[in-house]
């Protein structure tokens, strides 16, 4: 089968539910995601670009005013909002699939892919960036390491898990898309078309 066969049957094993990236920051939810979307023909949607949209200001700004409960609320709003649009590649915020009502919506409305990465790998690419209001404490490293722990098995319920390696992120894009193809191919396969 050549790749454009691949990309055909995919797409049409997609249907509209959107292909939902989720992980925690740093992952490369948003490069890869932008690199799967461009080769599938879908637009790449970034739920934290569409929260602080939506807002009028920056997540950092929404956490300082109101809170990471207030920021929580808006953003389960918002990705329901866009699962629902449908046919895009989604990138989450590394909080969002925590929530069970996202968890649940974006499992019965997408293909939800978990972008793993391991720590080192995690906290060289968010140590580059400053504008990660959960690791804005005393010790990164160490809340880091508690995030792992926690959102972890929660973001193994994930349909399909792609590593995410410090590799080119078109090398992460092709394998996503190779996992995706594979688990839709099953998931049909065995008769279950959700």
């Amino acid at each position: 089968m050549t790749s454009k066969d691949h990309k055909a049957e995919l797409l049409h094993l997609l249907g509209q539910r959107p292909i939902v990236l989720v992980g925690m920051m740093g992952a490369g939810k948003t490069t890869v995601g932008r690199r799967v979307a461009a080769r599938l023909n879908r637009p790449f949607v970034d739920s934290d670009e569409e929260i602080e949209r939506a807002a009028g200001m920056s997540i950092e700004d929404i956490f300082k005013s109101h809170g990471e409960a207030e920021f929580r609320a808006g953003e389960v709003r918002v990705i329901s909002r866009l699962l629902r649009e449908g046919g895009m590649v989604l990138g989450t915020g590394g909080g969002a699939f925590i929530n069970p009502e996202t968890r649940a919506l974006a499992k019965e409305l997408g293909v939800t892919v978990w972008l793993k990465a391991d720590f080192e790998l995690l906290f060289q690419r968010v140590s580059r960036r400053s504008n990660r209001p959960l690791l804005k404490t005393a010790n990164p490293r160490e809340t880091l390491q508690k995030l792992i722990d926690s959102r972890y098995p929660v973001y193994a319920e994930a349909d399909v898990t792609v590593v995410s390696l410090d590799v080119p992120q078109d090398q992460v894009a092709s394998e996503l898309i190779e996992a995706l193809h594979a688990h839709l191919a099953n998931t049909v396969g065995k008769g279950h078309d959700d």
